[in-house]
């Protein structure tokens, strides 16, 4: 029996059989629900930096970062160090004294995409976020939470 036959016949008794499985199903993990609202682009926190501390509350890994805020943009410095995110719009509301922010930035190289949602009361900041890599074979998501507080814009690491 000719190589080509012996292969076909081989494929055909194992796949018949179920010996073998393929599974290209890859479940969506969905980003970071930020609550709805009066959001608007108002660069209500423009020319503000925060140097924020936190970590992944699954794996215990330690995040610190500056985030900034510029012409009605937002910045990590460690996205932009990973993966060249660039500035992204944000948005903001503000109830009873406190700002909130949100934003999604977009890895323009790679499947990443990460939700930011925060409070800021005075100088002070809070933050959640998720950070998700989709690829059609897994999807994996990173939770974030941190706080940290105002910076001088000069004292921006990164």
């Amino acid at each position: 029996m000719p190589q080509i036959l012996q292969i076909a016949a081989i494929a055909v008794a194992t796949f018949g059989t179920g010996a073998a499985t393929l599974s290209v199903l890859n479940e969506d993990i969905p980003d970071l629900v930020v609550p709805e609202g009066d959001w608007a682009a108002t660069g209500a926190l423009d020319g503000m930096t925060f140097r924020i501390y936190g970590e992944d509350p699954s794996s215990g890994a330690v995040l610190e970062d500056d985030i900034v805020f510029r012409d009605g943009t937002f910045q990590s410095v460690d996205c932009e160090n990973y993966c060249s995110f660039g500035w992204s719009g944000y948005q903001t509301k503000e109830i009873d004294g406190v700002i909130y922010f949100t934003t999604t930035a977009i890895c323009p190289d790679a499947p990443h995409t990460v939700v930011w949602y925060g409070t800021i009361t005075g100088d002070d900041v809070v933050i959640d976020g998720t950070w998700t890599t989709r690829r059609w074979y897994w999807t994996n998501q990173i939770a974030i939470r941190a706080t940290g507080a105002a910076i001088p814009p000069e004292s921006v690491s990164g």
